[in-house]
């Protein structure tokens, strides 16, 4: 539990989720805070004691966030903007309750994707995949995993092959490619953010490399 409560007096959502991140008219301690890379825990406790700096939390992961929404499937702008609202509300609903054991960003990316689950229920719909956008990061992600030698030399590496055959993974192991390998999470943070002990981490890591593989073998995408 965390060492103070947020104040009785405080706004139930600060002001600052309603305007931009940071106007010109920011007041400098709050731009201090951000410039000098304070630690995210250490803007927890000073979010419970003054609620708008929460709004350097909020402009240190509003990006980051953006871009995993967008590869959780929630592809339209409007969308996302409605989801990253709620993974904002709710965290700083509940920040009287973060462990501070636990690294503030991956409670933050738990948030995130436990909100993503809930929009695509509300639909009724099944996530459409995971977006790869760049030559990078493609390279990236097949040195990563191990199989960039293989598939470089046979096939053409693009973004809608790769995006194609993480769609075709389960979700369990969409999820676990996606967390190490694009948002470079470390075994105990996506733990952390799935809920699942780290020994599960690495076995479905294991397995879900093994499943990309195999989709990407059957798209024989040639040079």
């Amino acid at each position: 539990m965390a060492a103070h409560q947020l104040k009785a007096s405080a706004s139930p959502i600060p002001g600052i989720l309603h305007q931009q991140w940071f106007a010109a008219e920011t007041p400098m301690k709050y731009a201090l805070a951000a410039l000098q890379e304070t630690s995210d825990e250490t803007l927890v406790s000073l979010v419970l004691e003054d609620a708008e700096y929460y709004s350097v939390l909020m402009a240190r992961y509003e990006a980051a966030l953006d871009r995993y929404l967008r590869r959780l499937g929630v592809y339209t702008p409007e969308d996302r903007q409605d989801v990253l609202q709620e993974v904002f509300i709710k965290a700083y609903r509940n920040l009287n309750g973060f462990d501070q054991a636990l690294k503030f960003s991956s409670w933050l990316y738990r948030i995130a994707h436990n909100e993503a689950i809930s929009w695509y229920r509300k639909r009724s719909v099944r996530p459409e995949g995971y977006m790869v956008e760049d030559s990078d990061t493609i390279l990236q992600f097949y040195e990563a995993t191990e199989l960039r030698t293989e598939h470089e030399a046979s096939h053409r590496l693009n973004a809608e092959a790769l995006s194609r055959a993480l769609d075709a993974l389960p979700e369990k192991y969409r999820d676990i490619l996606t967390l190490r390998y694009f948002e470079h999470k470390e075994y105990e943070e996506i733990s952390d953010i799935l809920h699942i002990p780290v020994g599960t981490v690495g076995t479905l890591l294991h397995r879900g490399k093994a499943r990309l593989k195999k989709a990407l073998d059957a798209q024989k995408i040639d040079v």
